[in-house]
């Protein structure tokens, strides 16, 4: 039996994520990322593919959750709005799943600094496919 709330895979180790909770009844996921300094650009701020990558992150662990690891998301398409300069240290994500089709998945993601400051947010247009076995 898969424990959904591990992370798994290399990059979520390297996005330092932690599961927090998940809300059934909203399909709604809390997690905690950890942003190293190596993420951070010469202006002081994470740099914007990894922001996308922590919002991705988010989104799909309430995917994978919402199903009860029957399926994970396959990007066709992901759009990030970065509000603020997210800062090294901890943050929090929320992933949500909008809705959910036979064919297609629409999510929804926040991330928040520690005090609760919305940094950025991303939208995801997804394909369910099976929850692909850690190799």
């Amino acid at each position: 039996m898969i424990d959904l709330t591990a992370p798994r895979g290399a990059h979520a180790a390297m996005l330092g994520v932690q599961f927090i909770s998940f809300d059934e009844e909203n399909e709604t996921a809390r997690l905690h990322f950890s942003a190293p300094d190596c993420f951070i650009t010469p202006r002081g701020g994470v740099q914007g593919g990894l922001v996308a990558g922590f919002l991705d992150e988010a989104m799909g662990f309430a995917h994978v959750m919402a199903t009860k690891g029957a399926e994970a998301p396959l990007n066709l398409e992901i759009s990030t709005t970065l509000l603020k300069m997210v800062p090294a240290g901890p943050l929090i994500g929320l992933g949500r799943v909008v809705r959910r089709g036979r064919r297609v998945i629409f999510l929804e993601g926040e991330l928040f600094d520690e005090a609760g400051a919305l940094l950025a947010r991303a939208t995801s247009t997804a394909i369910p496919t099976p929850l692909p076995e850690e190799g």
